[in-house]
């Protein structure tokens, strides 16, 4: 019973609790207060406003939904390295034996063991260190460099830039003693040693070396026929770490196009930069320089060769194509020379001809020049006008004027031939002729018809037909053939439609009037057209 009673208590509490909360929503009850007296919003639920249990909270509060303020005594500080307090000038009592210090016993010391501490020499006392007692919060226990003296490191840039300037002074002597050695041999020989034939090997590169001492490139592991997959071995990564990513030489988005996955950029990056100091000109630079140029050549004289018929294949028979390349590259060499040398035999070559007389190379020439009584110039000195960077003068197509030279009815044109379409032949006079008559056949033309059309014609009895393109322009139909016309074509189509009304023996009449035709062309609908479907 008692059970039972506790179920039924909580189960009511429960409902109570429920009940207020639906009122406090509507606005029917005041809200919850919280720890601090501050009000609840009714709306938030209720897993977010109670407390966990490890909190033992009293009543609902949001306190531990908020922001847990850091302990102060948490810090980010780092111990402070070599620091010295007080350095005694005699042992003291409960320091370290071995180096003397107050801070710390024997077995702590981290100075060299002498051979008689200090506790025996009272000699050399280590200064006392700098003890420190402070708490790290959650970052400054997880921080890898916390503490970290960027210039600690400057020993070891030190060394290299040592190591560097010393493999250069090395390479240097090494390469003026062997020049030594060259002169002290042609000396004595007088003639062309074996050195003088091997001058690559004198010219040492600096950036050469051996490749023991390349610490450039880092090493990358690769594993190969294990289980998962891969390579073993070393394989060198060719681009360093102080080498500038190509997506970063310029920040600009409209700039060239960068493909992550691919990590290319065939567009040039700077295209404003000087190319002097550029060293990176886009990916495309070097499909079209050094020998990628000729392996395209290659390929491009195997495919014509094949459309051509020769049976050969780059990838199939690569030392084949390169030797039919080659003999290709040879033959037409040959054959460019023995063009130019049946040119040279049939028309002679200026350029080995016998030089101009310096009379004729000192400015003298046939141009008339006058001059006053003073000295002066009078005429013939006239200043030439520049020329644009256009083209001018430039004659095609046999005409003797520019385009543009001539106009007519809001149309430019040639002045030589007066045509107005560009590019075309020039027919000089005839055309201007032709032209002409043309025009005044077409303005005869025109006077013709307006003079037919001014011809009274009764309305009544005036028709012109409907149907085709060469009818004669005075062909007049007669209103009542017309109607009976009309009549004859919807009994022809009526009988069209439907097949039982089909005789046996249909006449057929080829004798076509002007009138059934119109009644046929009024009469005809747009399906009857066989160019209806066409498109």
């Amino acid at each position: 019973m008692a059970t039972a009673s506790m179920a039924f208590k909580s189960r009511e509490d429960h409902r109570k609790q429920m009940e207020l909360e639906e009122a406090r929503k509507a606005g029917l009850a005041p809200a919850e207060v919280d720890e601090d007296g501050k009000e609840i919003n009714p709306h938030i639920p209720q897993y977010m406003s109670s407390a966990p249990w490890y909190l033992n909270a009293e009543r609902p509060s949001l306190k531990h939904q908020r922001k847990w303020k850091s302990d102060p005594n948490y810090t980010k500080a780092w111990y402070d390295r070599g620091a010295k307090i007080f350095q005694a000038e005699k042992y003291r009592k409960g320091a370290c034996e071995n180096c003397g210090a107050m801070t710390h016993n024997a077995k702590a010391c981290m100075d060299r063991p002498r051979k008689l501490g200090a506790k025996w020499t009272s000699k050399n006392i280590a200064p006392d260190e700098k003890i420190e007692s402070f708490e790290l919060d959650y970052d400054g226990k997880r921080d890898r460099w916390n503490g970290y003296d960027a210039a600690s490191y400057a020993h070891v840039i030190e060394r290299y830039e040592a190591r560097d300037e010393a493999r250069k002074k090395y390479l240097k002597d090494q390469q003026l003693k062997k020049l030594e050695e060259k002169n002290n041999n042609q000396d004595v020989s007088g003639g062309v040693s074996d050195d003088e034939e091997n001058e690559d090997d004198l010219r040492v590169d600096e950036a050469k070396v051996d490749e023991s001492k390349q610490m450039d490139f880092a090493k990358v592991e690769k594993r190969v026929r294990t289980t998962g997959g891969g390579s073993t071995g070393t394989v060198r990564n060719l681009r360093i770490r102080e080498d500038t990513a190509k997506y970063l030489l310029n920040l600009d988005v409209n700039s060239a196009h960068y493909d992550p996955k691919t990590r290319s950029m065939r567009e040039d990056p700077l295209p404003d930069m000087d190319p002097n100091e550029k060293f990176y000109a886009g990916d495309n630079q070097n499909r079209v320089s050094g020998q990628a140029l000729e392996f395209k050549q290659l390929n491009i004289h195997a495919w014509e060769a094949f459309e051509k018929g020769n049976d050969v294949h780059m990838q199939a028979a690569p030392s084949q194509a390169e030797l039919l390349y080659k003999n290709f590259k040879v033959n037409k060499e040959k054959l460019k020379s023995e063009v130019k040398d049946t040119i040279m035999e049939k028309y002679g070559n200026a350029a080995t001809a016998d030089p101009l007389p310096k009379e004729l190379l000192l400015g003298q020439s046939e141009k008339e020049v006058e001059y006053d009584r003073a000295g002066r110039i009078v005429k013939g000195q006239e200043m030439a006008l520049p020329k644009s960077k256009y083209e001018e003068d430039v004659y095609i197509n046999n005409h003797t004027t520019v385009w543009g030279s001539w106009w007519n009815n809001h149309q430019w044109g040639y002045k030589c031939c007066k045509q107005s379409i560009r590019n075309s032949y020039c027919t000089g006079a005839a055309g201007i002729e032709a032209a002409e008559a043309a025009a005044d056949l077409m303005k005869a033309n025109i006077a013709r018809k307006e003079a037919t059309e001014e011809v009274d014609v009764p309305a009544e009895e005036k028709r012109f037909a409907t149907w085709g393109t060469d009818i004669p322009d005075d062909l007049v139909l007669d209103q009542a053939k017309l109607s009976e016309s009309l009549k004859k074509e919807d009994a022809r189509r009526r009988e069209e439609k439907d097949e039982r009304k089909r005789k046996y023996n249909v006449k057929w009449n080829d004798e076509v009037t002007e009138e059934d035709m119109e009644a046929y062309r009024m009469k005809k609908i747009h399906s009857d057209d066989p160019m209806n479907n066409f498109m």
